[in-house]
C-alpha cells in the first residue's frame, strides 16, 4: 500500500486537513464513538475532537448533552464515553456486561432505584447506610449492565441515576448480536483509519482480537472489506486509492491520549515513547503525542498534575526535527495553556 496516499485519506478522514463543519462534523462523532474529553485534565467536560472543526465542539456537545442528544455509559473496558442515543443498542450488543449473580448490596441498590428513584449518590447512601465509597462501584457495574443510567446533562457532579428502562424504554438490548454490532463499527472505523489491522482495532475498541479477526473475515466475505497486505481497508477505498493522489500536508499536532488516533495506535506509540525517553533521568510519562504531516513522530514527556504539567522535554525521531523545532513547540504551547517545555530533544530551553 501506498503510505503517502493512505496517511494522506486518513487525515482527510479525520477531518484534519479540511475542518468539519457542524454537518460534517456529526457524521465524524458518529464514527469516532465512543466520544471521550481530553485526557486528564477534561473530567466533567463534554467529549471534543480537538484540531478537526472550524467552530467550539466542546461547546456545541455541552449543548447535545443538555438536550439528551449525547448519552453517558462505560464502554471500551468500562471507561466513560459518550454516544448517540441512537446508537444505544449496538453498543449495549457490545459491551453489555451481563450481571448474572448480583449481590445484595447491588440487588439493594438496583431495587432502590427502580422503586423511588432518580436518586444522587449521597441519596443513596442515606437511603440504604452505604458508604460512597461502597455504592459508586456498585453504581459502575450497574450502569456496565444497562441496568441504571447515569444522567449528566450538565457539568453538574449532582447527578441523578435512573433505572435504565425508564430512561431508554422503547431501546431493545436484543436488536443485535455481539457479531453484528461488531461488524457495524468495523465499517465505521475502517472509513475513518483508512487502512487497519486487527490489533488497532483492537487498541481502540478493547474486545478479544480473537472477535475482531473473526468480524473481519466475514466482512471480507461479504465484499464490505478487502484483505491488502497484514492489514484491511474498505474495498471502495481500495479502488478510489487506485486514482487518489496524497495532498501535501505540512502540520503539527499535539495529540492527547484519549483521542481516536492514538487509542488505535496505543501499544506501538508507547513502544516508540520507551524507545525515545531510554535512560532519561527526569519524568518522562508521554503527555502527548506529535503528529507531524500525518504520522506520529515523538511525544511531549513530563509529569500529569491538576493544572499545567510539567512539561519536561520533547522527544522526537524526524531526521529534521531541529528544522521544525519553532513548529512543534507552538504546536505542544498550544494545548499547554501557553506553557513552554523545559527541554527540547535533551536540550534545554
Amino acid at each position: 500500500m501506498d503510505e503517502a496516499k493512505l496517511n494522506s485519506l486518513r487525515m482527510e478522514r479525520q477531518c484534519l486537513l479540511d475542518k468539519a463543519d457542524e454537518t460534517a462534523y456529526l457524521a465524524l462523532y458518529r464514527d469516532l464513538q465512543p466520544g471521550q474529553n481530553v485526557y486528564w485534565n477534561g473530567f466533567g467536560e463534554p467529549p471534543t475532537l480537538i484540531f478537526r472543526t472550524d467552530f467550539d465542539d466542546k461547546a456545541f456537545n455541552r449543548g447535545r448533552q443538555r438536550e439528551r442528544k449525547l448519552v453517558k455509559g462505560r464502554f471500551a473496558g468500562g471507561n466513560i464515553g459518550w454516544i448517540i442515543p441512537e446508537d444505544l443498542e449496538l453498543f449495549a450488543a457490545l459491551y453489555q456486561k451481563l450481571l448474572p449473580h448480583p449481590t445484595a448490596e447491588q440487588l439493594q441498590v438496583l431495587d432502590l432505584i427502580d422503586r423511588v428513584g432518580p436518586l444522587n449518590i449521597q441519596q443513596v447512601k442515606e437511603e440504604t447506610g452505604l458508604l460512597v465509597k461502597q455504592t459508586t462501584p456498585i453504581l459502575h457495574r450497574l450502569q456496565e449492565a444497562f441496568l441504571v443510567y447515569e444522567d449528566q446533562y450538565d457539568g453538574e457532579w449532582d447527578r441523578c441515576w435512573y433505572k435504565f428502562e425508564e430512561m431508554f424504554p422503547a431501546a431493545d438490548l436484543h436488536r443485535y448480536t455481539r457479531q453484528e454490532a461488531l461488524k457495524v463499527l468495523l465499517q465505521r472505523f475502517a472509513y475513518r483509519a483508512v487502512y487497519f489491522d486487527t490489533a488497532m482495532a483492537k487498541s481502540f475498541y478493547k474486545i478479544p482480537e480473537k472477535e475482531i479477526k473473526q468480524a473481519v473475515v466475514e466482512l471480507v466475505a461479504e465484499g464490505a472489506l478487502a484483505a491488502s497486505g497484514s492489514g484491511y481497508i474498505l474495498q471502495r477505498d481500495l479502488e478510489l486509492l487506485e486514482t487518489y493522489t496524497p495532498r501535501e500536508m505540512h502540520f503539527v499536532y499535539a495529540i492527547h491520549r484519549n483521542d481516536f488516533l492514538y487509542k488505535m495506535q496505543e501499544p506501538a506509540l508507547k513502544q516508540m515513547a520507551k524507545k525515545l525517553t531510554d535512560g532519561l533521568a527526569y519524568d518522562h510519562e508521554p503527555l502527548q503525542y506529535l503528529l507531524i504531516d500525518g504520522v506520529f513522530h515523538g511525544a511531549v514527556v513530563g509529569h500529569f498534575r491538576n493544572g499545567p504539567y510539567d512539561l519536561n522535554d520533547v522527544v522526537c525521531d524526524l531526521p529534521n526535527a531541529e528544522n521544525r523545532k519553532g513548529e512543534i513547540i507552538e504546536a505542544v504551547r498550544m494545548v499547554n495553556f501557553g506553557k513552554t517545555p523545559a527541554r527540547f530533544l535533551g536540550n534545554a530551553i
